[in-house]
């Protein structure tokens, strides 16, 4: 191990003590590890068990996750915890999420399991969180009141500093971190299978998992029956214009987006010009994604 990254372990390890200590002075005898199946969170255990504390490794299942990541996250003991609601529940009672209304995050992530956590976020992973994250631990508030004293002991690591510890202490990450030829792939990204966030790469996850469009639009058809005078319901002849809107042109302003389905696209299939080719938006997404909907 490199002597830099030697020192970054060491570092690590004396704040997860420190934070242990200062939790059981407070009457939390167990710091949670907040684990989400992610090579940081590999990582942050790995540490949290060579520091020698007491500790509880928390998964929060969002009904949503990666292919494999609960039977890794229970491989490697971490506690099952579920939401009140399922992420296609949550669309029922909400509507869609999107980058600007990340709701999703607060119901099925983002809540308080112990008053003190580890936490695996890194400065590296996007400008934003390097200007979010400046000094290793900070108090969370969740819902305005439930407060969490969260410590970030691989705030300043590198990518290759993830993937060299995790080779020297010889930990067996989430299969999709490896090739074929299995070779570790510290760039690939294990989280909610079409997170709003991913931009190319969620249609990229739709395709491979198609029956989550189905469930997207079943969820959605629930809500616009729900809430009928939403603006969201306003905006769109029916589920299926929502999603392809929000799936391909979530970037294109709503004036765009209406000359897009003036050449493009209707609804309901049924053509505004004679002889102009144009094709509903639930035949789109049924020839995109090869699925087939149910009315």
């Amino acid at each position: 191990m490199r002597e830099e990254l030697e020192k970054k372990v060491q570092r690590a390890i004396r704040l997860i003590q420190s934070a242990s200590k200062i939790a059981a002075k407070n009457g939390c005898p167990e710091i949670e590890v907040a684990y989400s199946s992610g090579k940081d969170s590999d990582v942050i255990l790995e540490l949290t068990k060579m520091a020698g504390v007491p500790y509880r490794a928390i998964y929060k299942n969002t009904t949503i996750d990666n292919c494999g990541a609960i039977s890794h996250a229970q491989a490697m003991g971490a506690e099952m915890v579920r939401p009140k609601l399922s992420f296609f529940e949550l669309i029922a009672k909400h509507g869609l999420p999107n980058k600007l209304r990340r709701f999703c995050c607060g119901y099925l992530k983002e809540y308080k399991v112990l008053d003190y956590a580890i936490v695996g976020v890194r400065r590296e992973e996007s400008a934003r969180r390097a200007k979010r994250y400046v000094e290793p631990e900070q108090c969370r508030v969740y819902n305005k009141n439930e407060k969490v004293r969260q410590y970030f002991p691989i705030l300043d690591w590198t990518s290759e500093d993830v993937a060299e510890f995790i080779a020297e202490r010889g930990i067996r990450c989430h299969p999709l971190y490896y090739d074929e030829q299995g070779n570790f792939h510290p760039e690939r990204r294990v989280g909610c299978i079409g997170c709003v966030m991913l931009d190319k790469k969620r249609i990229e996850y739709f395709k491979q998992y198609p029956n989550m469009v189905k469930a997207y639009a079943r969820a959605l058809r629930k809500f616009r029956e729900t809430h009928p005078n939403s603006k969201a319901v306003s905006l769109y002849a029916d589920e299926y214009e929502h999603l392809v809107r929000d799936f391909f042109y979530w970037r294109k302003t709503q004036k765009e987006w209406e000359e897009i389905k003036r050449t493009e696209f209707l609804g309901g299939g049924t053509q505004l010009f004679e002889n102009q080719p144009v094709i509903s938006c639930k035949q789109f997404l049924e020839d995109y994604f090869n699925i087939k909907f149910k009315d």
